[in-house]
């Protein structure tokens, strides 16, 4: 089953209610948040009402929240080595 990546790119500050109605029905609530929904007709028709405010990508698998929150995590910079002589 795909799903829908969708990230709100741009805030909807100022926007109608009716607007931002819709980014709240997808569940985006801040700027650079990401959800999942699966693919289907109601969907792709509330994503429709808001094209320039999010970025859409189809994936083939939803992450979970701790899952993005490892890929946002950064390499620590070194690597501990162990010793190339044995003691």
């Amino acid at each position: 089953m795909s799903f829908f990546k969708i990230t709100l790119i741009r805030s909807g500050i100022g926007l109608p209610a009716r607007t931002r109605g819709v980014l709240y029905a997808l569940g985006l609530r801040k700027r650079l948040r990401t959800v999942y929904h699966p693919v289907n007709r109601d969907i792709a028709g509330q994503i429709m009402k808001v094209k320039e405010l999010v970025a859409v990508s189809e994936v083939e698998k939803a992450l979970t929240k701790a899952e993005m929150r490892d890929l946002r995590r950064p390499d620590p910079g070194y690597y501990v080595e162990t010793t190339a002589v044995p003691r």
